[in-house]
């Protein structure tokens, strides 16, 4: 026991000490929240970097479908094939700014006008052994094709909402079944020949379609564009509203492409049921990068940075900064399991569709990685947002 002549100094610094203590604690607060905000708004940096880049990759893929639409040739329709490829891998990346009603996917977003998939073959064009097949050849029931029509008939007309769901008349896929066609090769892709465009049945209502379909996805990624600019509406509230709410959005978009959308339905689906046609890219075999870009997209938002199409590198606040600092063992653990699932994916032999038949394990492998991924993303959100 301390000689009373000294307890009323312990006492005084005590009182000394605890302003301290909590002025420290207040100055922690107040730089967390301060890392959350930056880390926000180098998201938003990131999300208007890959919509300009889709939607420039977009307009050099529409101008290079107009020069063939205008002189076919095999090498113009080669040439639209690789601006195809080109365009698909700054999108495939913003596949991470899904799945929490931003202006992708909102009630009003071009999600679905953009990037549905799988998509019946037979609701545009002709397939094997229907010549007479799709929107393209039935010239008395749609005699006139223009982008007010094209957009009307996208997931409509089915008989049930599954059937609806796969008549998907827009976006990338449609483009790619224009120009690769069905895939019925097992070491390739589809093998459309460019006189489909010449001197095949309906040949110039196919050029007219495919050329709509191409100013149709500038269209729609422009608006996306648009909504991420500064000063725009959603971007704004994003950046000016609750750090932590817009954090929790981010983070569940996250989780929801890692588990869901790319381990479930991207993977493990095309896994289960063997089928080539539940495969992302089925006509071009461009799947293994679709699933490469996407989860590069979880990677860009996590780690704040992005490589621009031209080479340009952006970086900035990360979430894994802000991570680290509120728990450095879950952020360790995000970055496990980011590291995990890329050597994984790596190793998922291309052409995707048999790697399903003939590599199964690898695809699983991969796919629980994502999953344990997308766990470990939400135990970290957890604690970012409370």
């Amino acid at each position: 026991m301390l000689p009373s002549t000294l307890r009323p100094g312990l006492a005084i610094l005590l009182s000394l000490l605890l302003p301290v203590v909590a002025c420290k604690k207040d100055d922690t607060a107040a730089e967390l929240a301060q890392m959350k905000k930056e880390a926000v708004a180098q998201y938003a940096a990131i999300v208007l970097a890959s919509y300009e880049d889709s939607y420039q990759t977009a307009l050099t893929l529409r101008q290079t479908i107009d020069d063939f639409v205008a002189a076919p040739s095999e090498a113009g329709f080669n040439a639209c094939k690789n601006a195809w490829l080109a365009a698909r891998n700054p999108y495939g990346q913003t596949e991470a700014y899904r799945f929490y009603g931003g202006p992708i996917d909102n009630e009003t977003g071009p999600e679905g006008l953009i990037n549905s998939w799988p998509l019946d073959e037979v609701y545009i064009d002709y397939v094997q052994g229907n010549p007479n097949a799709g929107i393209i050849n039935k010239t008395a029931e749609f005699p006139t094709l223009d982008k007010a029509l094209i957009e009307s008939l996208n997931q409509t007309g089915g008989d049930t909402e599954e059937q609806s769901e796969v008549n998907v008349a827009t976006g990338y896929h449609a483009i790619e079944f224009l120009l690769w066609g069905q895939d019925a090769s097992s070491s390739g892709p589809g093998q459309r020949a460019y006189t489909d465009y010449t001197t095949a049945p309906n040949a110039a209502r196919r050029g007219q379609y495919l050329k709509i379909c191409a100013t149709l996805l500038t269209d729609h990624l422009k608006t996306l564009v648009d909504a991420w600019q500064p000063g725009a509406a959603y971007r704004e509230a994003l950046l000016t509203g609750d750090a932590n709410e817009a954090i929790n959005k981010i983070f569940t978009g996250l989780g929801s492409l890692s588990k869901g959308e790319l381990a479930g339905e991207r993977m493990f689906v095309a896994v289960d049921s063997q089928d080539q046609e539940n495969e992302h890219s089925c006509f071009s075999d461009n799947t293994n990068a679709d699933i490469l870009m996407n989860f590069k997209g979880i990677q860009n938002v996590y780690n704040g940075t992005y490589t621009r199409s031209n080479g340009t590198k952006i970086s900035g606040r990360s979430f894994a900064e802000v991570a680290a600092m509120v728990n450095s063992t879950k952020n360790n653990a995000v970055v496990a399991a980011l590291s995990d699932a890329e050597g994984k994916l790596a190793l998922i032999p291309s052409p995707f569709d048999q790697a399903i038949l003939n590599n199964p394990g690898l695809i699983l492998s991969a796919s629980e990685s994502l999953k344990n991924l997308s766990d470990r993303i939400a135990d970290i959100q957890f604690d970012l947002v409370r």
